[in-house]
C-alpha cells in the first residue's frame, strides 16, 4: 500500500530541523526501498515541510513511519497529512525522465469535494514527476489529488488539476531530497 506523508513545519522549527538532519535521513535511510518520493518544500529558501511518498504494509505501519520521524517527535512539524495514494504513474522520482535537478519543482496537493476528479493521468505527463489519488486508509474514498511535478510556475502547476472540483489547491515549492 502506498503513502502519502506530509510534514508541515512549526514556525520557526528550522535550528531544530538543522540540528535532526542526521537523525531525519538515518531514519528515511531506513525506508529508502519502499520510497516512492521524497524531498523538502520551501518557501523562498526557507524549508516549510517535508514530503514522503511510501510503500507499507498497511496503515498501522504508515502512522508509525509518520509519526516515528525524529523531526515529528521532537516537535519539529505542526501537523502531518497522511493519507493512502495511489502511484498512477508506476514509478519512483528517481525514474522521472527529466532528471533529478533543473526546472521549477512543485508539490500540488488538491483536497476533494464531492465525486472523484483527475483519477487518470493528464495528457501532458512530461513534467510529473510523482502522481495520484489521495484516498481513505481502506482506499475507497476519493480524498484529493497529490502530485510532484516540474513546471514552468506555480499556476501552471496548479492547471493539471480539474480546478473547480477541489475544495482548495495548494502549491509549494519543492525538490528532491535526501542525502547531500
Amino acid at each position: 500500500m502506498e503513502f502519502f506523508c506530509y510534514h508541515r513545519d512549526r514556525p520557526g522549527s528550522l535550528p531544530l530541523r538543522e540540528k535532526l538532519i542526521e537523525a531525519h535521513w538515518s531514519y528515511m535511510d531506513r525506508f529508502e526501498s519502499q520510497l516512492i518520493a521524497r524531498g523538502p518544500t520551501f518557501v523562498g529558501e526557507v524549508p516549510t515541510g517535508s514530503v514522503h511518498i511510501v510503500d507499507l504494509p498497511d496503515p498501522v505501519a504508515a502512522r508509525a513511519f509518520a509519526f516515528e520521524e525524529p523531526n515529528y517527535q521532537a516537535g519539529a512539524y505542526r501537523d502531518v497529512l497522511l493519507r493512502r495514494w495511489r502511484n498512477m504513474l508506476g514509478r519512483t522520482m528517481w525514474d522521472f525522465p527529466g532528471g533529478m535537478q533543473g526546472g521549477n519543482r512543485y508539490l500540488v496537493l488538491g483536497f476533494g469535494t464531492g465525486e472523484a476528479a483527475d483519477l487518470d493521468v493528464p495528457a501532458d505527463q512530461d513534467g510529473l514527476i510523482a502522481y495520484g489519488p489521495l484516498l481513505s486508509d481502506d482506499g475507497t474514498n476519493w480524498l484529493g489529488t497529490a502530485m510532484l511535478v516540474q513546471a514552468s510556475d506555480p499556476d501552471t502547476a496548479r492547471s493539471l488539476l480539474t480546478v473547480h472540483r477541489y475544495a482548495e489547491i495548494e502549491v509549494h515549492d519543492w525538490e528532491f531530497g535526501g542525502r547531500r
